[in-house]
């Protein structure tokens, strides 16, 4: 609470006060407070706030500093990608406008508030993606050559030290059956159900922009169609659509035209990054780096991530949860 205290005298100087603070649930690498900070001489200026700050023992799956977050939010906002306003930022926080809407997925998935939105979700995903796939390289942390995605996902797992058997075959299985592409473009890294503010209306933020970096764009709309993301739903992006919407409003929006099989890699690929990431999670919990409940019972996760690389690399359809 002390350091909440700090930034918004930073922010807005002295006389400013917060009135009301709240930790947000959600968030393993970072953490979210909603803030409400009263300013001005007669105190009747009222600023409705999120602060995110670095978050202990999050070093494995560390992506770029907040500062710099803030500029991939800025550059985004004028390539017209729907995010929240950046206030403030440093290299440990970053303070912005709070959006109204809903980020849980089942409620998004489930409520009648969003009933009429979520016919519209994914082709507005398609849009937010292609806008977000114009934006220029030169926003991000480091401007540097992509990475190749298969082999930082496995040093990643060779420095966990835990045996994967499943993930080693899915490794080796995409290695051999990986799609041709020249195409490099920055890309959000965790574009997904989850990271969405959603009203009735529809897509109103895209948040997380911590993983963002340059590489293929087709991995974002593959990890938008992990199972994971789906929440139960039978529907293949997000819960809330079906891949054609995804494709046809992506395509329309300026994105390059999308290969079928190669999506069907980046999906396959997007489910073995998050078995993995559910490995380090868990080992943030059981070797003191972050002693949290929910990181311990992300472990449970890793199985049904094995199973659903097994259905995938045979060819079946992953059935929903």
């Amino acid at each position: 609470m002390t350091r909440l205290h700090e930034i918004v005298g930073e922010v807005f100087g002295a006389g400013a006060s917060v009135s009301f603070s709240a930790r947000l649930p959600g968030g393993a690498s970072r953490e979210t407070w909603a803030l409400d900070v009263v300013t001005g001489p007669e105190r009747h200026a009222r600023h409705e706030l999120i602060l995110r700050l670095d978050s202990p023992g999050a070093v494995l799956e560390a992506g770029a500093p907040l500062a710099s977050e803030a500029t991939l939010m800025r550059a985004a906002s004028a390539a017209g990608v729907p995010v929240p306003a950046v206030v403030a930022a440093g290299e440990s926080y970053i303070l912005m406008t709070r959006v109204a809407g809903e980020t849980i997925p089942r409620k998004i998935l489930r409520d009648d508030a969003y009933a009429a939105a979520r016919p519209l979700l994914a082709a507005q995903c398609g849009r937010a993606l292609a806008a977000i796939h114009r934006m220029p390289p030169s926003c991000l942390p480091q401007e540097e050559e992509a990475q190749d995605p298969l082999r930082r996902w496995r040093d990643v797992l060779d420095l966990l030290g835990e045996p994967h058997p499943v993930f080693e075959l899915a490794l080796r299985r995409l290695a051999a059956d990986r799609p041709a592409s020249m195409r490099r473009a920055v890309v959000h890294g965790d574009f997904r159900n989850g990271n969405l503010i959603v009203g009735p209306d529809g897509i109103r933020a895209v948040l997380d922009w911590e993983l963002a970096h340059l590489g293929d764009p087709l991995e974002d709309l593959g990890w938008l169609c992990v199972k994971a993301w789906r929440f139960g739903s039978p529907l293949p992006v997000g819960g809330f659509g079906a891949y054609e919407e995804l494709i046809d409003a992506y395509e329309a929006a300026g994105g390059h035209p999308v290969d079928r099989d190669a999506l069907c890699w980046w999906e396959t690929f997007g489910v073995l990054k998050w078995g993995i990431i559910c490995v380090m999670q868990t080992m943030r919990h059981l070797r003191g780096g972050a002693r949290s409940v929910e990181l311990a019972a992300i472990g449970r996760r890793v199985c049904e991530n094995e199973w659903d690389l097994l259905r995938m690399l045979r060819g079946k359809p992953v059935a929903p949860a």
